[in-house]
């Protein structure tokens, strides 16, 4: 399986360099889940930036080239589907933090996002303005965005695609989950921010 995806990872990058594609056009625009990854971090004890990711995440955007003011976007993550990779088996790391002292998965089983304003802040970059809903509190947050390109459609591929990198932050005691975080002056504990690092694809299917 692993080589067939090489072999058209290299008949996709052979395709492009012997023809130009027509870039992008606007339309319904779905998360391509295959080529996503959603990623969080947080400071641990102040001795690293521990890192984990979700693997369950879906999203849905109207994107419009010709008008990315008026573009919005929403996306649905799956709290328990959370990964730590933790190393030690007699420790269900996952199940702690997805359990009831942190994301409480079992109460809340979704996180969710929808973008309420996007300001752009260059020629490929903007500042995406949403709703963010976690541990069953609702509050803003900005995700700093660069478009990274696309084309309308491509033979070896489904059709449209378009991929985006995005970073955002906050702090998760402003959304009920302070278990943990440090005292004051202190480092001692999982830090009060939260880092959102995402690199994302969408698709659209070409017309049958």
């Amino acid at each position: 399986m692993r080589s067939a995806s090489v072999v058209l990872c290299l008949s996709v990058a052979t395709f492009v360099s012997a023809q130009e594609l027509e870039p992008p056009v606007a339309g319904a625009y779905k998360l391509d889940l295959g080529h996503t990854r959603l990623l969080f971090r947080v400071s641990h004890l102040g001795f690293s930036n521990y890192t984990a990711l979700f693997t369950d995440v879906a999203g849905d955007l109207a994107f419009d080239p010709d008008a990315p003011e008026a573009m919005k976007v929403s996306a649905v993550v799956k709290a328990g589907s959370l990964e730590t990779h933790y190393p030690d088996p007699s420790l269900d790391f996952n199940g702690v933090i997805t359990g009831a002292e942190f994301l409480d998965a079992a109460q809340f089983p979704e996180i969710t996002f929808v973008s309420t304003g996007v300001v752009l802040t260059g020629e490929k970059t903007a500042d995406v303005t949403g709703d963010l809903t976690l541990h069953g509190v609702t509050k803003p947050i900005v995700l700093k965005v660069s478009y990274n390109g696309g084309w309308a459609d491509m033979p070896l591929d489904v059709g449209a695609r378009i991929g985006f990198s995005a970073v955002g932050e906050f702090n998760r005691s402003d959304f009920g989950v302070g278990f943990g975080v440090p005292a004051p002056g202190s480092t001692m504990g999982v830090s009060d921010r939260v880092e959102v690092i995402l690199e994302a694809e969408f698709t659209k299917a070409r017309p049958e």
